[in-house]
């Protein structure tokens, strides 16, 4: 008679993505994220120059486990990233969030009436 093998009870598994096909990429420039006891939430959001309102693209609730996992994929894929193609430059920190993201933005002095506007 012959021993049996012991079976692994977790198998490597490869998780297949399926792509819904009516699934459309979403531009986030920032991100508030809040959390409770059980959940964090992730409100993905959209600030464009000119305009005071951020608008919530995407709204992503995890457990605190799964967040704290996915911050360590997220540093694993950033080492990768700048192992590849250079450190990720941040820009220094300004008084707000629009100025961090668009202070480098200047408007065109050249034209009149464009105060307040920005080419980019």
């Amino acid at each position: 008679m012959q021993a049996e093998q012991p079976q692994n009870p977790n198998p490597a598994r490869r998780l297949q993505l399926e792509l819904p096909a009516n699934l459309n990429a979403i531009y986030s420039n920032a991100v508030v994220i809040s959390q409770m006891h059980s959940e964090i939430v992730m409100d993905f959001v959209q600030i464009l120059p000119n305009d005071p309102r951020a608008k919530v693209q995407s709204r992503i609730v995890m457990t605190p486990a799964n967040a704290k996992l996915f911050l360590q994929a997220l540093g694993t894929n950033l080492t990768r990233f700048e192992s590849i193609n250079g450190e990720i430059k941040l820009p220094v920190q300004g008084t707000s969030l629009a100025e961090q993201l668009f202070g480098h933005i200047k408007p065109d002095e050249n034209k009149e009436g464009s105060e307040g506007e920005a080419n980019g």
